[in-house]
């Protein structure tokens, strides 16, 4: 179950369900600004409705943390998570005092008496009616609970009852399991690659790499987020899409390693593939993870800059990109650096190194398939 909570209800207004509105005929000045309360009273409750069918499934309480006690543990949780350098972490007690005390997204999922699961997020400038959704993770030990998908409704349904209708995030697109509960799971929408976000980070799940994010985009009305948030999201089917013809302009040779395909400038639709487990490559091979960031920051991230939109992602390693207008170049060609980049060598270039890892050869590039 989650720890329902809303903002106070306005003076002589009480939290009842959805009234009965009174028709065109005979109706008062205020009949459309009631019908337009009534419905959204309607998406607030059926979202709140959502996050405790999740929290039940996932068996799990979630509910707002605010004492410094329960504070605490969250950020020993996220110690446990990540494992960060204890000199710079993610968040501090202090922090996140502050963040709920000034009216922000602070909540655990509880087994039992257990926390378990942790996210926090901070409202964006005045009329954007947005969250930014800072940190979110569940304990290493509860894999495969749903704990996260819990977490994240519970999270809709409460910035919904703020007057809110989006949250945004960051998440690391090489990331694959990430990159499917975000897009395909949660429909969220990527609306922009941020080269090394971060910067360097000391943890042990981001250390030795670029930290490379997604922005995605929840639009928390939209039909598809409501169809998802019921257990009815949907991936790509990328078999099917490249028996169809649809260009590949990244792919994992045999070796495990990065291919950088040209593709013919007109395909609208072209598939960018990551490794299944990331993370297990950079713990094997740091030099291969390196050469991943700075392949999917080259095409992902410059088809992106060049007006391409993710619109679907496979759970076996394929992002689907609707490119930009017809005829655009992939980036890259012809002179063009990384995006976020200035200046740097292009990788794929005979002879020429992987931008900031001197010495490392280029990720390989073949003609079109």
């Amino acid at each position: 179950m989650t720890g329902r909570t809303g903002p106070p209800p306005a003076p002589g207004r009480e939290r009842t369900g959805p009234r009965s509105v009174a028709g065109p005929e005979g109706r008062g000045a205020d009949w459309a600004p009631e019908r337009e309360s009534a419905a959204r009273r309607l998406v607030e409750d059926t979202a709140w409705k959502r996050a405790e069918d999740a929290a039940r499934a996932g068996g799990v309480q979630i509910r707002e943390l605010a004492e410094m006690a329960d504070l605490v543990r969250l950020c020993a949780l996220v110690d446990d998570i990540w494992h960060p350098n204890p000199s710079n972490p993610p968040v501090t007690a202090e922090l996140l005092r502050a963040l709920a005390r000034a009216g922000n997204y602070v909540a655990g999922a509880f087994a039992g008496d257990q926390l378990v699961g942790a996210c926090a997020g901070f409202f964006g400038a005045p009329g954007e009616r947005a969250m930014h959704s800072h940190i979110a993770g569940v304990s290493p030990g509860l894999p495969g609970k749903h704990v996260g998908f819990a977490l994240k409704l519970h999270q809709r349904a409460w910035v919904l009852s703020r007057g809110a209708t989006t949250i945004t995030w960051t998440f690391d697109p090489l990331v694959c399991r990430n990159a499917y509960f975000n897009i395909a799971k949660l429909a969220a929408l990527p609306i922009e690659y941020l080269p090394d976000f971060y910067g360097e980070m000391d943890d042990i799940i981001n250390a030795g790499d670029d930290s490379d994010r997604l922005l995605v985009q929840w639009p928390l009305t939209a039909d598809a987020v409501d169809r998802a948030c019921q257990g009815a999201g949907c991936g790509a089917d990328a078999a099917r899409l490249r028996a169809a013809g649809v260009a590949v302009v990244l792919d994992i040779d045999a070796g495990g390693r990065p291919v950088i395909w040209d593709a013919d400038p007109a395909a609208a639709t072209v598939l960018v593939r990551v490794p299944s487990d990331i993370e297990s490559v950079r713990r094997h091979d740091a030099a291969v993870a390196r050469r991943w960031r700075r392949a999917l920051r080259w095409v992902l991230g410059g088809l992106m800059a060049d007006g391409g939109q993710v619109t679907g992602f496979d759970r076996s390693g394929w992002y689907v990109v609707q490119r930009g207008a017809a005829g655009e170049p992939i980036p890259g060609r012809a002179g063009e650096p990384i995006p976020g980049r200035a200046g740097e060598p292009i990788p794929g270039r005979a002879g020429e190194p992987i931008p900031g890892r001197a010495g490392e050869p280029p990720p390989d590039r073949k003609a079109g398939q």
